[in-house]
């Protein structure tokens, strides 16, 4: 996967929902705000540069943990499931399928990146899917992401989430299964 963030950039609204996830726990934020200092975050349109918002998922990763990081994806999730619905890209009854071609188009309107990476669809079947991550996302916050988004999906009652693939482990992108019933 290539790593460079030289000209990427995103929308404010995800670190807001880093700050808004921390914030609920009643800890000194202090540490983790310094990392927007000198931006605009409060306009959620605004862009600032992915590390910020990379370097605040680490940090969040490191001092709270793996479940914490996961509400934070959740509240991406709920972030880029209305902006696909105010923008008409999917409807309120949509299918996964359509759902995640949605994150797909989200990833492209909401990051500014001169080598459009994002999201991409491996796969896809009636009741799963595998997904790419070819941006620098937080690998863990994205098993939060999937499955917020895909809870978002009127007829889907249960989700689960799992890597196929791991740069952790070595592969090249990571990927995730997601399943649903």
């Amino acid at each position: 996967m290539n790593n460079s963030t030289e000209g990427v950039t995103l929308l404010a609204a995800f670190i807001n929902d880093v700050i808004s996830e921390v914030s609920k726990l009643n800890i000194d934020m202090k540490d983790l705000l310094a990392y927007t200092e000198g931006y605009d975050v409060k306009n959620i349109y605004n862009h600032v540069p992915i590390t910020i918002y990379n370097d605040m998922c680490a940090w969040v990763e490191d001092k709270l943990g793996e479940e914490t990081l996961k509400n934070i994806g959740r509240n991406i999730g709920e972030t880029v499931y209305s902006g696909l619905l105010s923008n008409g890209i999917i409807q309120e009854d949509t299918t996964p399928l359509a759902l995640m071609e949605g994150l797909v188009i989200a990833a492209s309107a909401m990051i500014n990146d001169p080598q459009d990476r994002g999201w991409e669809i491996i796969n896809s079947d009636s009741n799963s899917l595998e997904m790419r991550r070819t941006q620098t996302f937080n690998s863990k916050l994205q098993l939060g992401l999937l499955r917020g988004l895909m809870e978002k999906c009127p007829k889907v009652k249960t989700v689960s989430v799992s890597y196929t693939k791991e740069i952790a482990k070595g592969d090249k992108f990571d990927q995730y299964l997601v399943r649903w019933s």
